[in-house]
């Protein structure tokens, strides 16, 4: 976005908006939230811009076990357990595992139990050459997306934490696997699949299991805790997997 987008936006000069980036002007409380909420800055940094111009910050971080925060912990709950027999997990800013749902235990079968000590960061566990990784038929398509997305992630937080993250895993080695399936290919998967999504193709002691995720968020968070929690609800790709997920969670509906 140009500077004079930006002030169109915000409905402010673009003369008066050149002099808050120079120093020239010190902005308002009120204009930082409106500029932040035009660039759609995450609500940490909102705050911490804040505190840099001398405010006090906006948004409260209580921890998820706070009692002002049961009933989101409740929609959590209700959420993962309503997408059963499919799994969904939900997750913290850093990829932390804060709950899953009962049907993605059993697709984590052989991997090494060291990675699931807490607190267990997801995306280690996926492409860590003793987690799951080795199970990902199209592993090397996979590890792309997860780089980029968490690329993305830095790009607009600049988080040292998920920065140090994204090397850790951009420099593990490639573990050895014993299938490889072209996503393009429906039939590998027995069942068609649109792949204007990246899918994540699993081997597992059940069959090819392939799915397609997305993402929840919660809107208009004014906590900042609650603006840095995901679900991850991944769908089967195709009518073979959701038959064997079906299988494995026999009591969830679906």
């Amino acid at each position: 976005m140009s500077q004079l987008d930006l002030a169109l936006e915000a409905s402010i000069s673009s003369r008066h908006l050149s002099f808050v980036e120079t120093g020239r002007a010190q902005p308002s409380r009120e204009m930082i939230l409106h500029l932040s909420e035009r660039l759609d800055i995450p609500l940490r940094e909102q705050n911490i811009l804040l505190l840099s111009a001398g405010y006090a910050a906006v948004f409260p971080e209580r921890p998820l076990d706070d009692p002002a925060l049961s009933v989101a912990r409740e929609a959590v709950e209700v959420v993962l357990t309503g997408h059963e027999p499919y799994p969904a997990i939900a997750v913290d800013r850093h990829w932390q595992l804060v709950a899953a749902n009962n049907a993605v235990a059993p697709l984590l079968t052989g991997a090494d139990p060291k990675l699931f000590e807490p607190p267990i960061n997801v995306l280690r566990l996926s492409l860590h050459p003793d987690g799951v990784a080795p199970r990902i038929a199209n592993l090397a398509e996979w590890r792309g997306h997860v780089l980029a997305r968490l690329r993305q992630q830095i790009d607009v937080s600049a988080d040292p934490v998920l920065a140090a993250l994204h090397d850790e895993l951009a420099g593990y080695s490639a573990p050895r696997v014993e299938h490889r399936v072209d996503p393009r290919r429906p039939s590998q998967t027995d069942g068609e699949f649109d792949t204007v999504v990246v899918p994540i193709q699993l081997v597992s002691e059940h069959g090819m299991l392939a799915f397609f995720s997305t993402t929840t968020v919660f809107g208009t968070p004014i906590d900042v805790t609650l603006a840095e929690l995901a679900i991850e609800a991944f769908f089967p790709a195709n009518a073979a997997t959701a038959e064997i997920l079906r299988r494995l969670t026999p009591d969830a509906r679906g």
